[in-house]
């Protein structure tokens, strides 16, 4: 979008296209009807730009205030009543921090500024509303001083600017890059010694009104810098010697104007284009304009943001296209892969089928057999515990003697069933000197007690070592003879285990 730029004084205003540093003229226009009706011709045809309004007017006010520490609405209510009742009647003004106060209360410093000539401005302004075109902002020559030193690295505290501008001499007093007072004096004499006599004597009273209200002290030292073409640097030297506490520098606007990239070099001692150059490239944060004003141009920041989140989008839509493109063509190369090298396999599975025996059965009933053989391996019981249990129990019972053993896997072949069985077949004897049937029965009860010691294990009595049924009579036998016969007993362990 194209920069357009908009430069009004006292009697007209002045078109310019800004391209990369140049600034081309594309009208002139009256402060008179005439003047604004070509004006708004020249709006139809240029409204797809955006203008940006730089005025040189003698109607500028600023104001000092200081207001509480606040934020947000209330803040910007307050500003807007301290405007109202410093420059009543214009809606051009704005406001500029300056800091807080270094008290409890930090109270905020505020310069306000404004154009205090309204009428001057609202013709131009209402063609521009009504061309509908976008106004970035209304700025002041006097905002642009403390920029355009900055720029050429002449940063100072406190200094005095003199620049011409039309037929007019402008004086700014500038703290720290902000103009806290500016003054405009027509100039009488435009040859090369009446503008220098003009530079020193509004330099001087310049410096003796600050001094008058005490903004600078009267013994202090302040530079004075004066903006002028190469061929009038010698007279401005000869007609404003340092004196006193004012030391003037002189700038040669070619200069200044390569510094900050103008290419079309001014052609007399008159800083617009420089300033244009500098609101093109270093807009002020703070403009006079209101919402109003500036509407349109709200509305093509809104446009502009709509369109480029578009593009955005778009490109991330693209950008998601072609790393889906790619993933899917990875995909199909690794499924190419995958497929060439499953062919490898089964080309090299099928000869080492053919290198091995035929057998007389088809894969499926061969895989079918197998697994079975796996389950039924899986399943496969060995007595090695039933027999370990039955071992440990003998070594802690030396009076029971192992006669015979039989062991057997009760479970059928069942892929279905969750438990396993085997059953040891236990026939034994006791022998002991003793012939107390009760001290036999408790050798015996002990031993099927040291076998039931673990959960999944059962025992079933065959046979016991004496005959306790009722009906026949528990008694001790007679003589050593039946101290020293054994008593055979049978016992069956039933040992359970998960699968």
């Amino acid at each position: 979008m194209k920069t357009r730029l908009l430069y009004l004084n006292t009697h007209r205003l002045s078109a310019f296209a800004w391209q990369q540093g140049n600034l081309l003229p594309e009208g002139v226009f009256e402060n008179n009807d005439d003047g604004l009706n070509l004006f708004a011709q020249y709006l139809a045809t240029h409204n797809r730009g955006r203008f940006t309004l730089l005025a040189n007017v003698a109607e500028e006010g600023h104001a000092h205030e200081s207001i509480p520490f606040l934020h947000g609405a209330d803040r910007q209510a307050l500003i807007t009543r301290k405007i109202g009742q410093h420059f009543q009647g214009t809606s051009l003004a704005t406001a500029t921090s300056l800091g807080y106060e270094k008290t409890q209360r930090k109270n905020e410093k505020l310069l306000l500024s404004a154009l205090t000539n309204p009428g001057h401005f609202e013709p131009w302004l209402q063609r521009l509303a009504e061309a509908e075109v976008a106004l970035t902002g209304v700025y002041s020559v006097a905002q642009l001083g403390g920029s355009l030193l900055k720029k050429l690295g002449l940063n100072c505290s406190r200094c005095l600017l003199l620049t011409q501008q039309d037929h007019s001499i402008r004086s700014s007093y500038l703290v720290n890059g902000q103009a806290h007072f500016s003054r405009m004096a027509p100039l009488s004499d435009s040859s090369i010694a009446g503008i220098a006599s003009a530079f020193a004597a509004e330099s001087g009273k310049l410096h003796q009104y600050l001094i008058g209200q005490r903004q600078i002290g009267r013994d202090e030292s302040i530079p004075a810098f004066i903006l002028a073409h190469p061929l009038a640097l010698p007279a401005i030297e000869k007609a404003c010697p340092d004196r006193g506490q004012l030391n003037f520098r002189i700038v040669d606007n070619h200069t200044a104007a390569t510094k900050i990239a103008l290419h079309t070099l001014p052609e007399d001692n008159r800083a617009d284009l420089l300033f244009m150059q500098l609101l093109a490239i270093a807009p002020p944060s703070q403009q006079f304009g209101n919402d109003y004003h500036r509407h349109h141009f709200r509305l093509s920041q809104l446009r502009n943001g709509l369109v480029a989140t578009g593009i955005v989008v778009l490109l991330a839509s693209g950008l998601y296209a072609a790393k889906q493109f790619y993933d899917a063509h990875s995909l199909r190369e690794e499924a190419l892969t995958l497929r060439s090298k499953e062919a490898e396999l089964n080309r090299h599975y099928q000869e080492t089928a053919n290198a091995q025996p035929q057998l007389e059965i088809d894969n499926d009933t061969l895989r079918q057999l197998t697994n079975q053989y796996t389950e039924l391996a899986r399943q496969r019981n060995l007595p090695d515990p039933a027999f370990r249990l039955l071992g440990q129990a003998l070594e802690r019972m030396p009076a029971i003697r192992l006669e015979s053993l039989e062991w057997r896997n009760d479970t059928a072949y069942d892929t279905t069933k969750k438990t396993a069985q085997e059953v040891t077949v236990v026939r034994g004897s006791i022998a002991i000197a003793h012939t107390d049937p009760r001290k036999l029965l408790g050798v015996f009860d002990n031993f099927v007690d040291l076998l039931r010691a673990q959960p999944e294990v059962s025992i079933s009595i065959v046979q016991r070592p004496l005959d306790i049924e009722s009906g026949s009579a528990l008694r001790g036998g007679d003589g050593a003879e039946e101290g020293t016969k054994p008593h055979p007993f049978t016992i069956e362990i039933v040992r359970r285990k998960s699968s």
